[in-house]
């Protein structure tokens, strides 16, 4: 496979750093053309912008992840903003979003947290990568009230909530989950998401689809995830590749 565009990746991420340029320089290599770093922080916004600024088939987004919010300066608005004004390669503003997975993190502070960056992505005319977890009454309501360019990353969602998060014009990324043995819901899903608004992601070094489900994720393995939506879609794979490339240039602006 060819033409790929891993629209959500984590290359910050701890899990690479005993090979994470030795990796980035074979990508392309390996059929990869694009590739979007997605920021949790305000120390990962930084590092993603100096590797997308290292390699030219590299972006990134500035943002602060939901599970961050206990971590966050108080400054960490003007961080964002200012690290989205300065870098060329910032094309986006996330993750940002809601996650109520875990009870550790206060609901109240996600909510103010996410409906910042919301409007500071307003402000700089920029998409939104956004993360949703066990949060979609919220996340929906967010969305509606704000109505951003954007994109629901990792979906993971009813077909009923993809066919909402369309009618409000957003994209949806799916990961590896599509290959695993219980992506009925996440199949589902997919089937009602236009071709012309569906990316593809790894989200690495997480969700490694199947046969390498457990092992450390990369954006070359999109192939296989690429192949179980174009199983759903009734087209060959290199096809789905294609599309879902040419939706994430238009996408991010590239």
């Amino acid at each position: 496979m060819n033409n790929i565009f891993d629209t959500h990746a984590h290359y910050a991420d701890r899990a690479f750093d005993e090979d994470r340029f030795e990796l980035l320089d074979k990508l392309p290599e390996m059929g990869v053309k694009y590739v979007m770093l997605a920021s949790s922080s305000v120390e990962d916004t930084a590092e993603n912008a100096a590797i997308a600024q290292k390699y030219g088939y590299i972006y990134a987004a500035s943002g602060v992840h939901p599970e961050s919010v206990d971590e966050n300066p108080e400054n960490y608005l003007d961080i964002v903003r200012e690290t989205a004004l300065n870098s060329p390669k910032i094309k986006a503003i996330g993750e940002i979003g809601l996650d109520y997975h875990y009870d550790g993190y206060s609901r109240e502070k996600q909510l103010k947290l996410f409906e910042e960056q919301l409007i500071l992505a307003k402000e700089l005319d920029l998409p939104v990568i956004v993360h949703s977890r066990d949060a979609c009454e919220d996340t929906l309501n967010m969305l509606k009230k704000h109505r951003p360019k954007g994109v629901v990353h990792c979906f993971s969602g009813s077909a009923e909530t993809a066919k909402e998060i369309i009618k409000l014009g957003m994209y949806i990324g799916f990961t590896g989950v599509l290959t695993f043995k219980n992506a009925k819901k996440a199949l589902k899903a997919l089937e009602e998401v236009p071709l012309d608004k569906l990316l593809l992601e790894t989200d690495c070094p997480y969700m490694a689809p199947v046969p390498f489900r457990g092992k450390r994720c990369d954006s070359s393995m999109i192939a296989y995830t690429a192949a179980a939506a174009a199983e759903i879609k009734g087209i060959d794979t290199q096809e789905i590749i294609d599309i879902t490339c040419e939706n994430g240039k238009r996408f991010y602006g590239i």
